[in-house]
């Protein structure tokens, strides 16, 4: 033991060394320096054990780091690959190499410094905010960045715990979130307001107070403004239906391009977004068409309404069906941010769902509690 023991003595030596050096400049490690302890670790045993190390290697570096450093915690050899796989899932994306400047050995010392290595994409503040334990958490049940960056997003904004999370993680938040067919990553610059615009949509809403029943079954397409009339009569419910973010701007929006008036279904600011969003209602099948007149009606809304603080305009198309595939197909190639959701009514909503509706005393109950805060 004490043999295997002296052939990685360096590598004990130099964890060794990161570790008090980390704990010298705080008694107690905040999050930002752990991540970048465990992260720089993570990179130098990476380099080590997949070069030159032999089996066995990590669990003697781990137990002489025991005995060395009584009392010491986070170090098992479980510990270590973590950090291996931390640093190996997210050095792709870093602008820069880590063994440079994070890992630097100089007069046989292991140095660390506390610095921003991930690519401007990712958001920093939100990635180191959430627990190391968290990151193992979604590296071992995610594939994708994309997912990666959901399940940060969402451990940052609504503090999950490590069990919240998993039960989250178990349930497949991100491809059951709801999320409607867009561009947004393609046509919003920054990262954040993708997340944020990808979170404020769902794929499906259920406008229960549209009713259409006095038109008559025998007209298979309903009127649009039929349903944007009930939609303006009903804006609160309306507005309590998208998110508590949303203000209405107006219906029929009107605006003039050399001479040309375009009308806008319905117009909302969201302050969260701090964009205007348009609202084009369909009553029939999704068609490509659609996105063609929306995405002009959103390049005049930048050019003539939206002010300068103010993020680009977003736009959503509300129909009564689509084919989610082929949405994503015909919208990809649009420079401007668009969605598209669809909406079912109360006459569409099965019996057993319709019993799980809150009552008018209920909902009216919601609305004052939602207007006191």
């Amino acid at each position: 033991m004490q043999r295997e023991i002296h052939l990685y003595s360096d590598a004990i030596s130099h964890i060794k060394e990161a570790i008090l050096r980390s704990q010298y400049k705080s008694v107690r490690l905040v999050n930002t320096e752990l991540l970048s302890l465990y992260y720089a670790i993570g990179g130098y045993v990476s380099e080590k054990s997949r070069n030159s190390w032999g089996n066995g290697a990590i669990k003697i570096i781990s137990d002489a780091l025991q005995k060395e450093l009584p009392g010491l915690r986070g170090f098992s050899e479980r510990s270590i690959k973590n950090m291996r796989q931390f640093y190996e899932e997210w050095c792709n994306e870093i602008n820069r190499q880590p063994m440079a400047s994070d890992l630097e050995i100089d007069e046989n010392k292991l140095l660390l410094e506390i610095r921003q290595p991930m690519a401007a994409k990712m958001i920093w503040n939100e990635f180191i905010s959430i627990p190391f334990s968290h990151h193992i958490e979604i590296l071992n049940k995610t594939k994708t960045i994309e997912e990666r960056e959901f399940y940060i997003h969402e451990c940052y904004t609504n503090s999950w715990s490590k069990y919240q999370l998993r039960e989250v993680l178990k349930s497949d938040l991100f491809r059951n979130k709801g999320g409607l067919p867009n561009n947004f990553s393609e046509t919003l610059s920054d990262k954040k307001q993708v997340l944020k615009a990808t979170k404020a949509f769902k794929e499906e809403y259920l406008l229960d107070f549209i009713n259409v029943e006095p038109i008559g079954e025998q007209y298979k397409d309903i009127d649009e403004r039929v349903i944007e009339n009930s939609i303006i009569r009903n804006i609160q419910k309306f507005i309590m239906t998208f998110g508590n973010d949303f203000t209405f701007v107006g219906n029929q929006y009107r605006i003039v391009i050399s001479g040309v008036e375009m009308f806008i279904d319905l117009l909302f600011y969201n302050r969260e977004l701090n964009a205007l969003v348009a609202i084009e209602l369909k009553t029939g099948e999704f068609k490509p068409a659609y996105l063609g007149q929306l995405n002009t009606y959103l390049s005049a809304l930048d050019a003539k309404v939206k002010k300068e603080h103010e993020n680009p305009s977003i736009g959503i198309i509300l129909c009564k069906g689509m084919d989610k595939t082929f949405v994503e197909f015909a919208i990809r190639d649009y420079e401007k941010p668009m969605g598209v959701a669809i909406y079912r009514t109360n006459e569409e909503v099965p019996e057993k769902y319709k019993k799980a509706l809150p009552d008018i005393q209920s909902l009216h109950k919601i609305l004052i509690e939602n207007e006191d805060k």
